[in-house]
């Protein structure tokens, strides 16, 4: 059994992306997004998207559509939606989210931005398959 105490778990993390549990079907990960930083805008062709807020402000762009984020709010992003989640606050926006199927290498820890998208441009961000 894994258990997590997930938004103290999330609150902790100091990492832009932290995958915490990668199962065969979804993935649990967590992220802090800083003050005026975004997650950036992606689709994920073959993937759903849940995303919780632990804690601080931002923006949710979803499909066109653009709705303001805060903690204990939870967005749904069907595969193949162009997305994008901005921190609009003063302080760290944090979340969890399940992917389904697995979007990121099992156990991927990325301090930055830039070291994620530096990851996943060298095809080192892969998710595990079956």
């Amino acid at each position: 059994m894994e258990h997590f105490t997930i938004a103290t778990v999330a609150e902790k993390s100091p990492d832009f992306r932290r995958v915490l549990w990668t199962g065969k079907h979804t993935q649990l990960v967590i992220m802090t997004i800083p003050a005026g930083g975004e997650i950036g805008e992606e689709v994920h062709e073959d993937i759903d998207q849940i995303l919780t807020f632990v804690s601080g402000t931002g923006e949710a762009r979803v499909a066109g559509e653009k709705r303001e984020v805060v903690q204990g709010d939870l967005v749904v992003v069907p595969a193949g939606t162009r997305h994008n989640f901005v921190n609009t606050g003063p302080n760290p926006l944090v979340l969890y989210t399940v992917y389904g199927p697995p979007e990121h290498a099992d156990q991927a820890v990325h301090r930055t931005k830039e070291e994620a998208d530096a990851a996943e441009a060298a095809g080192a961000d892969e998710p595990p398959t079956s």
